[in-house]
């Protein structure tokens, strides 16, 4: 038998959740929190493969740039394989985290896609007139209240970030290029509509190489004995972790009840409206 100290070890990095900072007081993917356990995926074993989970709807398409590139370079310094395996979600900046696999997967129920660039918001300029509020903000540059949403919605305002968007969406399909070569199967205007698809779908266009799980295909690669050794992720922001406690790695605890009465309902208001983002991403995958 395999002596146990000689079987195949391959480091298991899990991305889930909103990419980029969700509130002031919670942080989702970034690359300030991802970059200890990335290095230590690829340091942890002499097996040549990286796993990496993905389950995100996206967000930040900085913050998306920034993981996929550092997960890049760290695969070509170490001559290491990057296998990626989709969840239930890998869409938009989850997608793009998924490109820094050398090989994609996903179950047959994920939803896959979603390569464009969105921007939401809300024009609240008629409700504080019918209730009689003016809005005063003053400025030194013309532009610098931009899409202010107390404030009509200017024409120039929506012309310049459709200018910003096209500029983002153009380097995002820059890297779907670049990674999935000619793999990919389909007219742009289809794959880059920012449209998502099921996994069986997503194979058609070349964005996905099969449908199967991490353990199986590991195990196709290094055998049966292959052990998958997941890499712990930092945890989230400061007052998260005063409320977590030690176990999330913070250098010291706090109960709720510990925390000034000043402090309480700020996490919770963060909490609340934290919640609220998220559900509204996943929500547009049917989640």
């Amino acid at each position: 038998m395999w002596p146990f100290s000689r079987r195949p070890i391959v480091p298991v990095l899990r991305l889930g959740g909103v990419i980029g900072s969700i509130s002031p007081l919670r942080l989702g993917l970034t690359l300030a929190a991802l970059a200890g356990p990335i290095e230590r995926a690829f340091s942890l074993s002499k097996t040549p493969s990286v796993a990496v989970l993905v389950n995100s709807p996206g967000g930040s398409p900085v913050q998306s740039s920034l993981i996929f590139k550092r997960i890049r370079q760290l695969a070509e310094e170490k001559n290491k394989t990057v296998y990626v395996f989709c969840e239930d979600v890998a869409a938009s900046g989850g997608y793009y985290l998924s490109l820094a696999g050398d090989e994609i997967y996903a179950d047959a129920c994920s939803v896959i896609g979603s390569i464009g660039v969105i921007s939401a918001s809300f024009g609240l300029d008629k409700a504080i007139s019918r209730l009689g509020i003016d809005r005063r903000v003053y400025t030194s540059g013309e532009n610098k209240g931009s899409l202010d949403a107390f404030q009509p919605e200017n024409p120039d305002d929506v012309a310049r970030l459709k200018s910003l968007q096209r500029d983002v969406h153009d380097v995002f399909i820059g890297v779907v290029k670049e990674r999935r070569g000619e793999r990919l199967k389909g007219p742009d205007s289809e794959l880059f509509s920012g449209a998502f698809w099921s996994a069986h779908q997503a194979l058609e266009h070349g964005l996905i190489d099969g449908i199967t799980d991490m353990r199986t295909k590991m195990r196709e690669i290094h055998g049966e004995k292959v052990r998958l050794k997941q890499v712990p992720l930092s945890s989230g922001g400061l007052l998260t972790r005063l409320l977590r406690g030690p176990s999330a790695g913070a250098p010291f605890a706090a109960s709720p009840a510990e925390l000034s009465p000043q402090i309480r309902p700020l996490v919770a208001g963060d909490d609340i409206l934290s919640t609220i983002e998220d559900r509204a991403l996943w929500a547009r995958y049917g989640l």
